[in-house]
């Protein structure tokens, strides 16, 4: 197992000049961005768990403490195991990679190995879809794909793709608009949406319309997760103005394209918090250690912003350490973070070693 930090002045040059950026941007971004001060309560040193990954998109734990990620242009999933141990477990058929599209979200099944089934999200010829796949433990391979939500919007960018089990014990499935803003204010269309289903890609009795949606007037959303309280943060990408991070409510409108970041009035929802695009352009997330993480792309850091009743000021950790983030899982003890890079998603700077996936502490 490679444990050292980043090997190249390339990304420590870089690195320099994203805390720098970080810094400047504070005095005008919405909400106080500053990075980290050593004496903050944050995370410990990465190490490397697995490296060489192509992509790494979605990506959540078996029982024994492995993970399943997903590689969004290869159409692979691997089991990662906590020594580091990489395994190819199949190809998922029918996904069709493209832009930011491809076989992106992943999820178990919360009752697995009784339910013995993954969840993906992926990008087809001609839509998003949820599948669901057979798991089998003891030979570590996937079986056939069973599609049980299609017509999800697709297009080159805007694809969402993060799906997730809720406290509920239901599925929620982030979307983007494909690129067509409108989409994301009709809630008779699956785009620009979070949607909440079945394990059989049913909608959920009590959804708001009748239909798969949960919440509406999304850009891009890629990050689901729940706090100890069942309440569910979504982060989302702005256009060139305001990222943002939102408290979901079912039935609620988050304003795109209307509104960007807050000032919609009392017809839509402002976010919680914002980031400029370079500060962050949010990925995944996940909560552990009293705080909600969220890994950034453009941003090229890990931002920890303290759950207190509210949300406290962010700070950001990593900056520029080890390039994009796209996702961030924590382990079911909440002890440590898995982190994943997007370096060859072609728009990074990938070097020797990446793609990547990080454990984390939470705490140092």
């Amino acid at each position: 197992m490679d444990t050292s930090r980043p090997r190249r002045g390339r990304r420590r040059a870089r690195a320099a000049a994203l805390a720098a950026l970080s810094l400047a941007l504070c005095s005008c971004s919405p909400l106080a961005t500053d990075a980290a001060d050593p004496a903050e309560e944050g995370p410990g040193a990465p190490e490397a768990v697995a490296t060489g990954l192509d992509v790494p998109w979605g990506m959540d734990f078996l029982p024994d403490g492995s993970a399943l990620v997903t590689q969004r242009d290869t159409a692979e999933v691997v089991r990662v195991a906590s020594d580091g141990t990489t395994t190819g477990a199949g190809t998922v058929e029918g996904v069709v990679p493209g832009g930011e599209g491809g076989l992106m979200g992943l999820a178990v099944d919360p009752h697995y190995p009784a339910d013995p089934f993954v969840y993906v999200y992926y990008t087809a010829e001609s839509d998003n879809r949820v599948a669901r796949i057979g798991y089998d433990a003891a030979t570590g391979s996937l079986g056939a794909a069973e599609v049980i939500l299609d017509g999800i919007p697709k297009a080159g960018n805007h694809n969402g793709g993060r799906i997730a089990f809720g406290p509920d014990g239901l599925l929620y499935v982030a979307t983007g608009d494909a690129g067509q803003g409108a989409l994301a204010q009709d809630t008779g269309s699956l785009a620009g949406k979070i949607l909440r289903v079945t394990d059989d890609g049913a909608p959920a009795e009590g959804n708001p319309f009748g239909d798969e949606v949960y919440s509406y007037g999304h850009r891009n959303v890629q990050g689901l997760a729940w706090d100890g309280d069942g309440r569910l943060y979504a982060t989302e990408f702005g256009q060139n103005t305001l990222d943002e991070v939102n408290l979901i409510e079912p039935g609620n409108n988050y304003g795109w394209p209307e509104v960007e970041g807050p000032g919609g009035g009392d017809a839509f929802t402002d976010p919680l918090l914002t980031w400029t695009p370079e500060e962050a352009s949010p990925s995944g997330a996940a909560v552990a250690g009293g705080a909600l993480w969220v890994a950034a792309l453009r941003g090229e850091r890990l931002w920890r912003v303290p759950l207190d009743g509210g949300t406290g000021t962010p700070r950001a950790h990593l900056v520029g350490e080890y390039g994009r983030l796209r996702t961030v899982a924590a382990t079911a003890d909440g002890e440590d973070l898995w982190v994943a890079t997007s370096e060859r998603d072609g728009r990074g700077s990938p070097e020797e070693g990446d793609d990547r996936v990080l454990r984390v502490p939470v705490l140092p």
